[in-house]
């Protein structure tokens, strides 16, 4: 696994090196501090993961993230800071960068790269709570899922997604298999046009709550 660092604390930046690599299979093969270097670095590299802060002089990590995600739809962006804000939440989730974590809790980070690498989408605890607030911006018409082709279980099976249940759980509670709900997810994934569970789970909150 090849990850880039982008922070503009070079102390901050030299520390993330050394947890990344004595806690994962990462290497980090490049750092920069900047939202320019990060447009650059990924040019250069092509990392599996590059992992940004986001408040930077300049440019910012989002807005280096907005444009290396258009040119590179398939980035896999991380960023990391130190702000719980919802601004930078929303605009991190809309542009689909695959993490927002919080720098103190350090612990998570290493952690948080394999699941990126084993296509999940990762938010830190304090992140995933704000979803669903930022996510329901008041009431809404009920939603029709006919234009997708969504039938009732599958709907049944979004909103416990969104509600945080695990397939062991959901198979549990709907009397179907692990393998069935699987199966369910992967066509509610291709129908919907989502990535993974956390999409999914952003589309419900912005869809139906």
């Amino acid at each position: 696994m090849k990850v880039v660092i982008i922070d503009d604390d070079k102390m901050i930046a030299a520390s993330l090196k050394i947890i990344i690599e004595n806690g994962s299979t990462a290497e980090v093969i490049a750092q920069g501090s900047s939202g320019a270097e990060a447009i650059s670095l990924y040019e250069q590299h092509k990392p599996d993961i590059m992992l940004m802060d986001i408040r930077m002089e300049g440019m910012t990590g989002l807005e280096a993230g907005e444009k290396i995600m258009s040119v590179h739809p398939e980035a896999r962006l991380l960023f990391l800071t130190t702000f719980n804000d919802d601004e930078y939440i929303i605009k991190a989730l809309a542009m689909g960068a695959k993490g927002y974590i919080i720098k103190q809790d350090f612990e998570s980070i290493a952690p948080a790269l394999e699941a990126v690498m084993r296509g999940q989408s990762v938010f830190g605890a304090q992140v995933m709570d704000r979803i669903p607030e930022l996510m329901n911006g008041g009431a809404k018409k009920e939603f029709d899922y006919s234009e997708y082709g969504i039938n009732e279980t599958e709907q049944e099976i979004i909103k416990k997604v969104a509600e945080g249940l695990s397939n062991k759980e959901m198979s549990q509670l709907m009397y179907l298999s692990e393998g069935t709900i699987r199966n369910y997810l992967s066509d509610i994934f291709l129908k919907l046009d989502v990535r993974d569970r956390t999409q999914l789970a952003i589309f419900y909150f912005n869809h139906v709550k």
